[in-house]
C-alpha cells in the first residue's frame, strides 16, 4: 500500500556535473568567415595528401590539428578568445574563488575544429590532462526529419552505471537522471563541461555540414609546478 501523502524532502545534488551553454557575441557576423577558413584548411589538407579526381572520397569527418590558437586571422582569434572567455565565466560560476584568486590563475588551452559531413560522426572520447572542454558550433545542418539525434553532442553518464535500477530511480529528473545527456549544436552557441566526461557527436543524418570548434583547457595557479605536458 502506498504511503499517505507527505511533503517533498529537501534534496540536493551532491555529485552534479556542471554543464553550461552560452551565446557568443557577434557570432552571426563571424561564423561565415570562420567556416570559410576552416573549409579551406580542410580542403588544402586533402590536396596535400594527394587528393585528386581519381582519389577516394574525402573522409566523412575531418579533425584539424590543435593549432587554432596559432592562427593569425582576426575572426578566428576573436571566436577562440570568446570561447575562452566563456570558459572563464563558467569556472567563476561553479567555484568559491574570490575575484582576486581567479585573476591569479592562468589558462593553458588548445583548440581544434571538426567538420562532420552527412553520415559522418565523431566517436566517443574524453581528454586526458585537461580539466574543461568547450564546444562551439560554427555551422550546423537543419534538423533531420527522420532522426531526432542527428548531429547531437552526447555526454555519457558513468557515475551511476552500477546503481541498481527499479521504478523509483529510472525516471529521475535532471541532475539526478542516469544515462546520457544530449545537446543540439546551434550556430553561435558554445557548450562547456568537464573534459573527463566521455562525449561523442552522433551521425549527421541531414544535408549540410556540422562545423565545431573545440577548446580544451586547464588552469594553473601561482607557483604551481610539475604540471604534466600535453
Amino acid at each position: 500500500m502506498p504511503p499517505s501523502p507527505v511533503p517533498p524532502a529537501p534534496v540536493v545534488p551532491i555529485f552534479a556535473t556542471p554543464f553550461a551553454v552560452l551565446q557568443l557575441p557577434e557570432a552571426e557576423k563571424l561564423n561565415a568567415i570562420v567556416a570559410g577558413l576552416m573549409n579551406e584548411r580542410a580542403a588544402s589538407f586533402g590536396a596535400s595528401h594527394g587528393a585528386s579526381p581519381d582519389a577516394p572520397a574525402p573522409p566523412l569527418c575531418y579533425r584539424s590539428p590543435e593549432d587554432l590558437l596559432e592562427w593569425q586571422d582576426p575572426s578566428v582569434q576573436k571566436v577562440v578568445g570568446e570561447v575562452a572567455r566563456g570558459l572563464w565565466s563558467v569556472v567563476a560560476s561553479v567555484s568559491d574563488f574570490s575575484d582576486e584568486i581567479l585573476k591569479s590563475l592562468s589558462l593553458q588551452a588548445r583548440a581544434a575544429f571538426t567538420i562532420v559531413h552527412p553520415d559522418g560522426s565523431v566517436p566517443a572520447h574524453s581528454y586526458p590532462l585537461t580539466s574543461w572542454c568547450g564546444v562551439y558550433c560554427v555551422e550546423a545542418p537543419p534538423p533531420s526529419t527522420t532522426r531526432a539525434d542527428s548531429g547531437m553532442l552526447r555526454l555519457y553518464e558513468s557515475r551511476l552505471a552500477t546503481m541498481f535500477s527499479d521504478p523509483s530511480n529510472n525516471r529521475m529528473r535532471i541532475p539526478y537522471t542516469a544515462g546520457h545527456y544530449s545537446w543540439r549544436p546551434v550556430p553561435g552557441e558554445a557548450a562547456f563541461f568537464p573534459a573527463s566526461v566521455t562525449h561523442e557527436v552522433a551521425m549527421v543524418r541531414a544535408p549540410g555540414r556540422l562545423i565545431l570548434l573545440t577548446l580544451r583547457g586547464r588552469f594553473i595557479g601561482p607557483g604551481q609546478e610539475a604540471v604534466p605536458r600535453w
